[in-house]
């Protein structure tokens, strides 16, 4: 039978080498910390090697094996998506990238980041926002809406970032259960009190996101929210 190692050692290697141990566990405990995280931790990975006007066949190529095309391209009112990347991880919660692109011109436009809807909650928002902040430290802008009848008792919060040549924005919307009142025979489809919490990062040129706090909704904006 075989003796583990720490049972062969003599009494004073033994002695030695739990001595090294001791020390070197706080070091390994802070060199893991200060670790950079690993490239899937990185929200710029989504963007990184593309340039805003490129094609969706310029970016298919750039992505390879990472990017999907769609056969169906998904409308997002002034764009159109037909290229997205999955599990794209940020602050450990995956997310999808839409690379928007342009009706007119057909070049890129903006790219939109988004939590699936079964998945948006305050966790994931709170490590969404801790990865942006980690990335780009605190946001030039704060945003916030109170849930009330005009925004269909939806809370949203904001954070905006103007960085190296683009805008990022942090997006969460939530419903509350004030969201309930006002739906005929508590049916969740209908008026202000059917919208879905929401959890998205969007990254536009400067031309193409102002930076600024929304205008606060009113009834008759909510039923064209995206």
């Amino acid at each position: 039978m075989r003796l583990p190692v720490a049972m062969r050692l003599p009494p004073f290697r033994r002695a030695r080498a739990d001595l090294w141990r001791g020390k070197l566990a706080p070091l390994i405990a802070v060199l893991c910390l200060l670790s950079s995280p690993s490239r899937g931790e990185s929200i710029a990975d989504a963007w990184q090697g593309t340039y805003w006007g490129e094609l969706s066949g310029a970016l298919l190529a750039h992505f390879g094996a990472r990017a999907t095309a769609l056969a169906r391209p998904l409308d997002f009112g002034d764009s159109y998506a037909d290229v997205v990347l999955r599990n794209v991880l940020v602050g450990g919660f995956p997310l999808i990238a839409y690379f928007q692109m342009d009706k007119t011109t057909g070049g890129l436009k903006r790219i939109q980041l988004e939590r699936p809807r079964h998945g948006v909650t305050p966790p994931a928002f709170r490590g969404v926002l801790g990865a942006l902040e980690a990335a780009y430290g605190s946001p030039d802008t704060m945003c916030g809406v109170r849930p009330g009848p005009a925004s269909g008792y939806q809370a949203a919060a904001e954070r905006i970032w103007s960085r190296n040549g683009v805008v990022i924005r942090a997006v969460f919307r939530a419903t509350t259960i004030e969201a309930f009142e006002g739906c005929v025979g508590g049916d969740l489809t209908s008026g202000p009190c059917g919208l879905t919490a929401q959890l998205l990062v969007r990254v536009s040129p400067p031309g193409g996101d102002p930076g600024q706090c929304p205008v606060p909704p009113t009834p008759d904006r909510l039923g064209a929210r995206h």
